[in-house]
C-alpha cells in the first residue's frame, strides 16, 4: 500500500480513455471502429504498464531542497530557491507545488520544469509578504513523469521549514551611502547646503589657505604672532527618536501593506542612517500604553535591538494616548533629542486634540511630526466629475485634502516641524528632513 501511495494517474490517461470511450460509441453506427477501440484499450494498457515500470523502478530518483533565507524583509520580494536532481537514466518532466505559507492565500502555485538525464536544475521564485511574523512552509510536492506522461509519481521534501518575516531590511543596503552623492539623487535623497557652523569645538590650528577668516581666533593670533583658526566638527552623538503610532489609525492599508508597516521600515532605515552619522538612535511605540522600547544609544548591536523590536510592533486598535506618550518622553528622555513621530491626523479637529501635548514635546525635544497623504482622495480629486454626486465627492474629497495642508500650518505655527507625504515616498522624505535638520544645526 505504501508503494503505491505516491502513484497519481495524469490527465492524459482520461483523455485517452474518454477518446476510447467515444469510439465505441461511433461503433455501433460504424462497426469497423469497434476493433479500433479495441486495439486502442490495448495500446492504452501496455504504454501505462510501460510509464509505470519506467518512472516507478528504483529509490531517490528525484532530490530536491528549498533554500529560505533566515529572514523575510516585509514589503519587498524575496528569492526562494529550488535544486532538483534528476537521478533518471531519461529526461523527466516535473511539476513542482511547494506548499508556501497561508499568508501569501496562494492555491494554485505550480512550476512546470524538464530535467535531463543526470542534471542537477535550479529553480527561483519571488515571494512578498505584507505582514510581519512566522510564515511557515509545508512539504516540496514534486510529481516525476515521463514523456509518456500517463502516470507521474510524487517525491516529498522539506517538511516543516519557518521563516520569520522582519521590517524591511532590504531597505537598508538601498540607502547605505548616505553621504549625499551623485548616487543618492538617484533615490531622492536632497542635496542640503550646510549653513554655518556646528558649536561643536575641536581645535585649535594653524591658518592655511582657504580656511573660512571668520573662524580666526584673534586671542590665539596676538599671543603666536600669527594667524590662528578654531576648527570645528560636525555635532555627534546627538539622540535621534523614531517614535511609532501603533493605534488604529495607523491600520489604513496601502498598496497592501498598512501605514504602520511603511512607518516600521521607515523607522528602520532612518535608525540606520542615524547610526551611520554617528548619532544614537532609539524608538518606542505608542498606543494606550508605551512598548518596544530601545534606548537611544550608539553602539554595534543597537541596529540589531531596533530590528527585534519593530519585528514585535503590533497594532491594538485602541485610541492612540498622546498624555501618556508626553508623560513618558518628560520622564526618560532628559536630553535635548530629535523625535520623529510617526502618526496620521485626518482633520484639523484631530489635530487640536492632541495639540497641547505636541506643544510640550516641542518645548523640550525637537518634534518631527510625520504623517500621511491620502492617496484615494488625490485620485478622486484629479477625476474629472461627470454627475452631481461625483461633483460632491469631489468637493468633500478637496476639503479633507485641504485640511491636511492645514494641519501642516497649524504645527509650523507653533514651531513644530512636519512631513506630509505619501506612503511609498515615506522613508525618502523622513531622510531628508533629518539631513536637512543636521545641515541647518537644528538640534
Amino acid at each position: 500500500m505504501k508503494f503505491f501511495k505516491p502513484f497519481y494517474i495524469q490527465p492524459r490517461f482520461f483523455y485517452a480513455g474518454i477518446g476510447i470511450v467515444v469510439l465505441f460509441a461511433l461503433s455501433y453506427f460504424i462497426p469497423l471502429l469497434f476493433n479500433i477501440a479495441q486495439l486502442f484499450i490495448l495500446v492504452l494498457a501496455l504504454l501505462f504498464f510501460l510509464d509505470f515500470l519506467i518512472v516507478f523502478i528504483g529509490k531517490n530518483k528525484i532530490e530536491a531542497t528549498r533554500i529560505l533565507p533566515d529572514k523575510f524583509s516585509n514589503g519587498d520580494k524575496n528569492q526562494i530557491k529550488l535544486n532538483i536532481t534528476n537521478n533518471y537514466s531519461i529526461s523527466v518532466y516535473l511539476e513542482v507545488i511547494d506548499e508556501i505559507p497561508e499568508q501569501f492565500q496562494v492555491r494554485d502555485f505550480k512550476i512546470k520544469e524538464s530535467i535531463p538525464s543526470r542534471k542537477t536544475r535550479g529553480i527561483q521564485y519571488d515571494l512578498k509578504p505584507i505582514e510581519r511574523g512566522e510564515y511557515h512552509f509545508g512539504f516540496l510536492n514534486i510529481y516525476a513523469s515521463s514523456v509518456i506522461n500517463l502516470v507521474a509519481k510524487r517525491y516529498t521534501f522539506n517538511e516543516g521549514a519557518m521563516v520569520p518575516t522582519y521590517p524591511s531590511f532590504k531597505q537598508l543596503k538601498k540607502f547605505e551611502l548616505l553621504n549625499i552623492n551623485k548616487n543618492s539623487l538617484e533615490y531622492g535623497l536632497k542635496k542640503v547646503r550646510r549653513l554655518g557652523h556646528s558649536m561643536e569645538f575641536e581645535q585649535i590650528k594653524d591658518y592655511v589657505l582657504g580656511d573660512d577668516l571668520r573662524t580666526i581666533n584673534w586671542k590665539a593670533t596676538a599671543k603666536k604672532n600669527q594667524l590662528m583658526v578654531n576648527q570645528f566638527q560636525d555635532e555627534k552623538s546627538q539622540p535621534v527618536y523614531s517614535i511609532i503610532d501603533k493605534g488604529r489609525i495607523m491600520k489604513m492599508p496601502f498598496n497592501g501593506l498598512s501605514l504602520l508597516d511603511y512607518a516600521i521600515n521607515a523607522a528602520l532605515v532612518i535608525s540606520n542612517v542615524v547610526l551611520k552619522k554617528h548619532d544614537k538612535a532609539g524608538m518606542f511605540s505608542f498606543s494606550k500604553n508605551i512598548d518596544n522600547v530601545v534606548v537611544a544609544e550608539r553602539r554595534s548591536s543597537q541596529m540589531q535591538l531596533i530590528l527585534e523590536s519593530l519585528y514585535n510592533v503590533k497594532t491594538d486598535f485602541f485610541e492612540s494616548d498622546f498624555s501618556r506618550l508626553y508623560g513618558s518622553i518628560k520622564r526618560h528622555i532628559t536630553h535635548r533629542s530629535l523625535i520623529l513621530m510617526y502618526t496620521n491626523f485626518e482633520t484639523l479637529d484631530g489635530l487640536n486634540r492632541q495639540l497641547p501635548y505636541l506643544k510640550a514635546i516641542s518645548k523640550s525635544h525637537l518634534l518631527v511630526v510625520v504623517f500621511f497623504k491620502n492617496t484615494e482622495l488625490s485620485t478622486l480629486i484629479n477625476e474629472k466629475a461627470e454627475t452631481v454626486q461625483q461633483v460632491y465627492d469631489k468637493v468633500i474629497a478637496e476639503k479633507f485634502a485641504f485640511e491636511k495642508r492645514l494641519i501642516v500650518n497649524e504645527l509650523k505655527k507653533y514651531g513644530i516641524h512636519s512631513i506630509l507625504t505619501t506612503p511609498e515616498n515615506l522613508t525618502i522624505d523622513t531622510i531628508n528632513k533629518y539631513l536637512e535638520i543636521k545641515a541647518r544645526g537644528l538640534l
